[in-house]
């Protein structure tokens, strides 16, 4: 049966897109667009910036 036919019939129980997902594909899960990546990517950003500011600190006790 083709999507078209199980919506007509009452047979698909998907959920519709909701909110910015309905509007834009980017926005859906594991999506592009700029706020879902700043969600999903906060805890590997953090870690990205304690790395950097450790590699600073090791830079300026090296040219002590």
């Amino acid at each position: 049966m083709s999507l078209d036919k199980a919506i007509q019939h009452g047979k698909e129980h998907r959920k519709q897109y909701r909110h910015a997902q309905a509007v834009d594909k980017d926005c859906r899960n594991h999506g592009s667009c700029s706020y879902c990546m700043k969600n999903r990517m906060y805890q590997a950003n953090k870690e990205n910036e304690k790395a950097k500011n450790k590699e600073k600190e090791f830079e300026e006790e090296s040219d002590k």
